[in-house]
């Protein structure tokens, strides 16, 4: 199939930085086939569906670089309480209520909420991830998988065996939407021989590694007294950076652990909302940043966060830098609109077909509807959506070519069945709330 998006401010992203104030984009089936002004688009161009950008600025799809997103059955279940005791007293007995067949429901209803906020790719940890993949594969959205691996414990090298079998099934699968990573939870959760045995995996695999680090001040505190290291130094010494590392959070730092970070190529994945909600500090970003290390940007779960904006997380990345540094410069709208979409595809691995717009990648785009009175008067488009952009504002989402939602209409998720079923599985796993 092939779409023309006409009469559209273009902000690409690409090597160059280049925009379009009235340009055009060009689908072909999966990719981008022309980006630029209509003058000069190949008068061979034929397409099947036209769409009148008029109005509306076109974007790369956002990124979610870390989520669980079948955790949305919790949302608002358990709030302000810290972490640790979320955790064990209110998130981990509750799970074990869910059956197999509810992550595919809670899944598609995250997918859903993230679609109508511009998201068109996101990482996932989480349990039943085989049931998140047939979510991602009929909604269209782009995917990067990984079964929460914790151990040891009775189920421990079952799930080593189920984020096998989510490799072998699904890796490359929807039209190449998926890709799937290993997903050891944290060292609080993984002893040194299990940990091992996910390093092991990966190397196996040729798959990188999705953790939780440096989350809590307690958190490092305990991993000092039982290892004599931070978590980093740990990490670094068991040799788990050499995979493509994908690691979330990283609020608590040393210097020293910022320099292994640099040197090893880890990303970070900042959470700064999650990390607020949940008392467990604010991430040094500027630091992470000045040292080279790529940072980009996810929601957590709908559990800690509440919501799964990524333009939320935009806005509160940008101002809580601003305001504990004191220094209204650091971390730009435009250096954190790249954290939400360029960062991110390249924490995720998926730097050569997504992040950017330009010929030959993939046509993961998003429009933005220009018109509420936030937008206006007409300034810098990236400074109005860091700082006064609305969910509301995505209008039209386009991953790997195939229209996901225009007009805010869904054309592969049916909503209000979604709706349906979420509400039989809370019922059932938590009664009324």
């Amino acid at each position: 199939m092939k779409i023309l998006i006409k009469n559209v401010r273009i902000i690409t992203m690409d090597a160059n930085m280049n925009e379009y104030d009235q340009g055009c984009i060009g689908v072909e089936g999966a990719v981008i086939a022309y980006i630029g002004g209509e003058e000069q688009l190949p008068q061979d161009f034929k397409a099947d569906k036209v769409i009148d950008g008029k109005g509306m600025l076109a974007l790369p799809g956002f990124v979610n670089a870390h989520t669980h997103s079948a955790m949305s059955i919790f949302r608002g279940y358990a709030n302000d309480i810290p972490l640790m005791e979320w955790l064990s007293e209110k998130i981990w007995p509750m799970e074990d209520r869910l059956m197999p067949g509810d992550a595919y429901w809670l899944s598609l209803l995250s997918i859903a909420e993230m679609i109508m906020s511009g998201v068109t790719v996101f990482a996932d940890m989480y349990m039943f991830m085989d049931q998140t993949a047939k979510a991602v594969a009929r909604s269209g959205i782009r995917a990067v998988l990984a079964r929460g691996l914790q151990g040891p414990d009775p189920k421990a090298e079952q799930r080593l065996a189920e984020n096998r079998r989510l490799w072998e099934e699904w890796n490359g699968q929807a039209e190449g939407r998926i890709r799937i990573m290993v997903g050891p939870h944290a060292v609080y959760t993984c002893d040194r021989e299990y940990l091992e045995k996910c390093m092991d995996l990966a190397q196996e695999l040729g798959a990188g590694i999705h953790i939780h680090l440096a989350e809590t001040r307690h958190e490092v505190e305990e991993c000092r007294r039982k290892y004599g290291k931070t978590p980093v130094e740990y990490l670094e010494g068991l040799g788990l950076f050499k995979h493509h590392t994908l690691a979330v959070h990283c609020v608590h730092l040393s210097r020293e652990d910022m320099d292994i970070l640099k040197d090893n190529g880890v990303h970070v994945v900042h959470c700064p909302i999650s990390n607020l909600k949940l008392g467990s500090g604010v991430a040094k970003t500027v630091d992470l940043v000045d040292k080279g290390i790529n940072v980009a940007l996810g929601t957590d779960s709908a559990a800690s966060n509440n919501s799964l904006s990524i333009m939320r997380e935009m806005n509160f990345a940008a101002l809580l830098s601003k305001g504990i540094n004191e220094n209204p410069v650091l971390l730009p709208a435009r250096q954190v609109f790249s954290m939400a979409t360029k960062n991110g595809a390249e924490a995720l691995g998926w730097e050569d077909e997504i992040g950017c717009l330009e010929v030959g990648k993939k046509a993961d785009i998003i429009l933005l509807r220009q018109d509420g009175p936030h937008c206006h008067p007409t300034a810098d488009p990236i400074t109005h959506l860091v700082y006064s952009g609305r969910d509301s504002d995505v209008d039209t989402v386009i991953v790997n070519g195939k229209i996901l939602m225009e007009g805010r209409q869904f054309t592969t998720v049916d909503l209000q069945e979604v709706y349906y079923k979420v509400e039989m599985i809370q019922t059932r796993i938590m009664g009324r709330i």
